[in-house]
């Protein structure tokens, strides 16, 4: 227990200090890097918890895929980010706030586990023994039971962010040719193929 215990102050430590460092960062290829080894401490801890399907789709998934197109796209652009920063000042006061609203959304959902400790076990699913289910056929029957409507939801938040990144990045510009496939396919052989007959002789 005293090894458990201390593994998980290690990775909770280090998971806490790289998040912050993702923030901090002034080299956004830092702040990626900072978020790989945050998830792997969050691995580490699902690890402690007893949830390796989910250890591990955090490491394959976030790590080998997400993080590392992160990298990519950041060393691919050509940002300015000290212009980038000029304007977090004016938009200081409203993050401020929004994450004291947040952190007291916290408070109230922390403290209502100490007000209220018999709503943990009105919400608690009922737990089968180890050796009759294993860890990813219990997390199948809580995501797609209990929690299918949240599912659900958060595939409508990922689709509404994923049309947005798309609307954001489609701009309309000046001198740029884009596909109209209503042009292509309303368009007649005749306005697109023009016959010549030349004489003989006349050529180039």
């Amino acid at each position: 227990m005293i090894i458990q215990g201390l593994a998980f102050y290690l990775f909770a430590f280090v998971a806490v200090a790289a998040g912050v460092m993702v923030i901090s960062s002034r080299n956004p290829v830092h702040s990626v890097l900072f978020l790989i080894l945050t998830f792997f401490n969050a691995a580490g801890l699902f690890v402690l918890m007893g949830a390796e399907f989910l250890a591990m789709i955090l490491v394959i998934v976030y790590v080998g895929a997400v993080a590392v197109l992160f990298l990519f796209v950041v060393m691919m652009l050509d940002i300015n980010f000290v212009e980038l920063r000029e304007g977090v000042l004016q938009y200081l006061p409203i993050g401020a706030l929004v994450g004291i609203v947040l952190l007291a959304e916290l408070a109230v959902v922390g403290g209502s586990w100490v007000v209220l400790p018999v709503s943990d076990a009105m919400s608690a699913a009922p737990i089968p023994p180890i050796d009759q289910v294993t860890n990813t056929n219990a997390l199948g029957k809580l995501v797609y039971t209990h929690y299918i409507y949240l599912f659900q939801a958060a595939g409508l938040v990922l689709l509404v962010a994923m049309i947005g990144a798309i609307v954001l990045t489609l701009r309309d510009r000046e001198g740029v040719r884009r596909q109209r496939i209503s042009d292509q396919v309303t368009r007649k052989a005749e306005d697109s193929v023009e016959i010549v007959k030349v004489a003989p002789g006349s050529g180039i």
